[in-house]
């Protein structure tokens, strides 16, 4: 077995409300997701993604850039 495949069959256990745990089985009846576990999974891995995302992309636009530029120049500090 490749260190992948290996690392791809290791799990650990997350606790969730059992409330949540219904409502996400109720969620994905008639979805392509076969299990709660699956799911959420899923929705994580987007989180995740996300955050990764917006952690490398600049704070702000060349827009921004420009005024802030401007009001330094206007305050005198350029």
């Amino acid at each position: 077995m490749s260190e992948k495949e290996k690392t791809r069959s290791r799990y650990t256990t997350v606790s969730i409300p059992v409330t949540l745990y219904n409502r996400i089985k109720e969620l994905i009846k008639g979805t392509g997701f076969t299990s709660v576990s699956q799911y959420v999974t899923y929705v994580l891995r987007e989180i995740i993604a996300a955050h990764e995302e917006a952690r490398y992309t600049e704070p702000f636009s060349e827009e921004d850039k420009k005024r802030i530029i401007e009001k330094l120049k206007k305050l005198g500090y350029l």
